[in-house]
């Protein structure tokens, strides 16, 4: 069984507090959300978490069967959607699958790559440049290479971005799924996205 443990995380820029004292627990099958105004740094928060910028203060820690996850390895373990995450346009959407999970250190599986394709509306898609996609198709395509190694932490920054109602039934879909398999935090202040998770962090406060 996997968890997490966020104990006193403070983040500051040039002397500027962001937040501090940000502390809370996951374990699998819990929802946590996010919020703020803009700038009150959730998307940092989700990055500190992802191990993708450093605290200024606190630590995070993931853990499998008690046993501490090194830093280094945690992102084999979490899957991210961010508005800032790079697609890249020369290459197409499969290829674009093979570079991520290069990166992650994981096999790719061509095969599971379209399983996820096709649920999210992408398999007629899976063969064409990304600079062909529309943004909604993008947002849609960072789901898939989130989902692509099963991760028991998935880090969704406003994940409802650029998509239709039918994305949006696509995102409540894979949040309601991942309840199953493991922890989901989110990060947004959109109500309808903030309705998914069990409890909710506001940085403004």
């Amino acid at each position: 069984m996997y968890s997490l443990k966020v104990s006193k995380i403070c983040k500051h820029y040039a002397g500027t507090l962001l937040f501090k004292d940000i502390s809370f627990e996951l374990r699998p099958g819990e929802v946590l959300a996010i919020t703020g105004w803009n700038g009150s740094g959730k998307s940092t928060l989700l990055r500190i978490i992802a191990g993708l910028v450093r605290p200024s203060l606190g630590k995070v820690e993931m853990f499998m069967e008690d046993e501490p996850i090194p830093k280094e390895s945690r992102r084999k373990f979490l899957g991210m959607v961010a508005p800032a995450l790079a697609l890249y346009d020369e290459l197409t959407a499969l290829e674009n699958m093979e570079f991520f999970c290069k990166v992650r250190g994981i096999a790719y599986d061509r095969e599971n790559s379209l399983k996820i394709m096709e649920r999210v509306g992408l398999t007629e898609n899976a063969t064409k440049t990304c600079r062909k996609y529309s943004s909604g198709m993008k947002q849609r395509l960072k789901l898939v290479q989130a989902l692509l190694h099963n991760p028991p932490l998935l880090l969704l920054d406003e994940p409802g971005c650029n998509l239709d109602s039918n994305g949006m039934k696509i995102v409540e879909d894979i949040i309601l799924e991942h309840r199953q398999l493991g922890m989901t935090v989110i990060a947004s202040n959109e109500k309808r996205e903030v309705a998914y998770a069990d409890r909710a962090i506001n940085l403004s406060e």
